[in-house]
């Protein structure tokens, strides 16, 4: 009995003496002269970064992590090493520092019990984390921006949050992409055919260091091929420099680049560089004055149809919080208006980061602080409609975190999302994460036979159900893409393409197709009618309608176009001509096409054409010659009254159901016979 009171003395004694407080001095380390020689050394070395700048402090971790080895029961290393973590990227490995510093000497810092609360925050242990929260509110002389009240509030909201999880799949994009340095702040087209990224690796431009200790950033690309992403590959001068360049934001066709700069000069603008063939151009201000002024510009991104830009600034200007998302729209001469707040409803009198606008047009992604967080930055999603912004809703759980959540992008498809994460599973100190955004889980249907199957060949059988995407995330939006070729020599084309709402008559967007490789992308959001026009100098225009209602869920389009030159003979479809049913009377959806070939006709004064139209063959063949003839009538004169073209200039004939394109036992067969062409007579 004696020996087990002993035992059970001596282990407590073991223990209390773990939980005290050993100094860093000669007298507790007498039998290792060295080991206490280098510890003083690491941690000598450890200040020096520790008490330079916070994003200096991950640097004294190693030199730390050194000399807690050798002495784990020190108060005020731990708490060194708890507040290192704290502005590291992997900033959940502070709660055991913290928490044995404060059980070490809980008066080892007055802030400790917010700093252990941080840490708990961090962790999701909610409740712990307002336990200490709670506590600080206690001291008498708070830290300037150590708001105890707001992260209990955060902390409140995080429960909320984590017991109701979104259903997604995240996963890490491997080391394919990811390195073991920091990648962040990915950026897609549309179609997920690639990604631009920020890294901090060791292969940058020049492969220098920066003052916080790692290599400057540099921006990198990948491509997906055959569903797999290829090595990423840097940019070439003069979009990477030697100093920092990162990404921000891509268009949706992936040839134009917002990035980031900070020269010196001011506290950071937006440079845009656009995809030349197969080159990158030299970065320049976007958006001019409407954007970069001599404060930070941060963050941008074009709306789908390029025509408005959404930025995040500092500027006091107009301000409600810190940092603010603005809007700047262009003008009909292509000039950038005065920029615009975005309202109390989107900013707060806190920070708002990293704007993305979908390609449906109308949803907008952003992170802030000042909405319902449950930690720092969390992701939101608004909807513009009806003349204003929804009130933003946090994305949810586990998309985000209590940490900084920032840069998250979603395809047009509104299946997947991009990221950076410093998670358990991280390769490097920040990794790019692709999530997919799951609906509820979907019921499976047995009948008895199936129930008597065991649970392993149950999970078999729904593992191979599709799986249903969030209806919140679900996108209606069409992407419309190919190559713009030449007809006869199929060398790709520079063309411009123009998108007009056809309800409306007015130019929605202008876009070219790559003159290197003659691929273009465009985003139509569901709800519209849209005409385009695929135009180059030297070439007939090629027209193409587009009728997408609002019930349209997301497609892909594959279009290759060719255009043939101007030459006698060649004639082209005009599918954005439209007239009433059973009539010849012109729709003021029409007025655009015609436009288009008026156009034409000025820039070549001494063309002319014929002007055909053809019908379906539902009725007799009198009635159609005779509709079709009346339809090409009314384009003429449209042409001549309207447009002011020369009568002589113009020939009109219907042919009615003689000479088809399709098969016509078919509605899409009849749809396409029902057309108007025009040929070129002569030049």
């Amino acid at each position: 009995m004696k020996k087990i009171l002993s035992l059970i003395f001596f282990l407590s004694l073991l223990s209390l003496q773990a939980q005290q407080n050993t100094e860093f001095e000669k007298q507790n380390f007498p039998n290792d002269k060295k080991g206490f020689k280098d510890a003083v050394q690491n941690i000598e070395t450890g200040d020096s970064y520790f008490y330079n700048a916070d994003y200096t402090m991950y640097i004294a971790i190693d030199y730390y992590l050194k000399a807690n080895a050798f002495n784990p029961n020190n108060a005020s290393l731990n708490f060194k090493l708890g507040i290192c973590y704290l502005n590291s990227p992997n900033k959940f490995k502070s709660l055991d520092f913290l928490r044995k510093a404060y059980q070490l000497n809980p008066a080892i810092d007055p802030h400790i019990t917010f700093h252990l609360g941080e840490a708990y925050h961090l962790n999701h242990d909610f409740e712990n984390a307002i336990k200490y929260y709670s506590l600080y509110k206690g001291v008498q002389e708070k830290k300037p921006g150590l708001d105890p009240d707001k992260r209990i509030t955060e902390c409140n909201e995080g429960k909320q949050l984590v017991a109701n999880p979104v259903r997604v799949n995240i996963e890490n994009m491997g080391p394919v992409v990811n390195s073991k340095y920091r990648e962040y702040a990915a950026v897609i087209s549309a179609d997920e055919s690639i990604m631009f990224f920020t890294s901090r690796r060791d292969n940058t431009t020049g492969k220098l260091i920066a003052d916080d200790g790692l290599y400057f950033e540099d921006i990198y690309s990948s491509t997906k091929q055959n569903g797999i992403w290829t090595p990423p590959l840097t940019l070439q001068a003069p979009v990477n420099t030697r100093e920092h360049d990162a990404t921000i934001a891509l268009s949706n066709d992936g040839q134009k680049l917002f990035i980031y700069s900070d020269d010196g000069d001011n506290k950071g603008d937006i440079l845009m560089s656009k995809l030349e063939g197969d080159k990158w151009s030299k970065p320049e201000s976007a958006g001019g004055k409407a954007i970069n002024t001599d404060f930070s510009e941060i963050h941008a991104c074009f709306s789908y149809d390029e025509k408005s830009i959404y930025f995040v600034s500092d500027k006091p200007t107009g301000s409600i919080g810190g940092f603010d998302i603005y809007v700047t729209r262009q003008d009909e001469k292509g000039n950038w208006l005065p920029a615009e707040n975005l309202g109390p409803t989107i900013n707060t009198p806190y920070d708002e980061e990293a704007v993305y606008m979908h390609p449906d047009g109308k949803t907008m992604y952003f992170s802030s602080k000042g909405h319902k967080t449950m930690g720092s930055y969390d992701i939101f999603r608004t909807v513009f409609e009806n003349g204003k912004w929804s009130e933003p809703e946090n994305v949810g759980y586990p998309i985000n975190s209590a940490d900084r959540d920032v840069f998250f992008v979603v395809s047009a498809s509104g299946k997947h999302g991009y990221y950076s994460s410093a998670r358990m599973d991280a390769i490097g100190e920040t990794d790019i994460y692709m999530i997919t955004l799951l609906g509820p889980e979907k019921e499976t249907v047995m009948n008895t036979q199936d129930q008597l199957l065991l649970s392993s060949s149950i999970l078999e059988r729904e593992s191979v159900i599709e799986p249903k995407l969030d209806r919140k995330f679900a996108s209606n939006v069409t992407i419309l893409k190919g190559t713009v070729t030449d007809a006869l020599s199929k060398e790709p084309l520079n063309a411009v393409i123009v998108i007009t709402d056809n309800e409306k008559n007015e130019v929605v967007s202008t876009f070219q197709s790559n003159s290197k490789t003659g691929k273009y992308l465009v985003s139509l959001p569901s709800g519209r009618n849209y005409g385009i026009a695929v135009t180059m100098e030297g070439y007939l225009f090629y027209s193409e309608n587009v009728d997408l209602p609002k019930s349209k869920q997301y497609q892909e389009i594959n279009k290759d176009i060719e255009l043939s030159k101007l030459e006698v003979g060649q004639k082209i479809v005009l599918r954005n001509i439209f007239y009433d049913f059973n009539k010849s009377t012109l729709r003021t959806q029409s007025v655009a096409e015609l436009d288009r070939l008026a156009k034409l006709l000025d820039v070549n004064p001494t063309m002319r054409i014929e002007i055909s139209s053809h019908t379906d063959n539902i009725g007799s063949a009198a009635y159609n010659e005779k509709l079709s003839t009346s339809r090409a009538l009314s384009v003429v004169d449209y042409l001549v009254e309207k447009k002011g073209i020369k009568k002589e200039r113009l020939e009109f004939k219907g042919y009615g159901f003689t000479e088809p394109i399709a098969p016509n036992d078919t509605d899409q067969g009849r749809q396409l016979n029902r057309r108007t062409e025009f040929k070129i007579l002569s030049r």
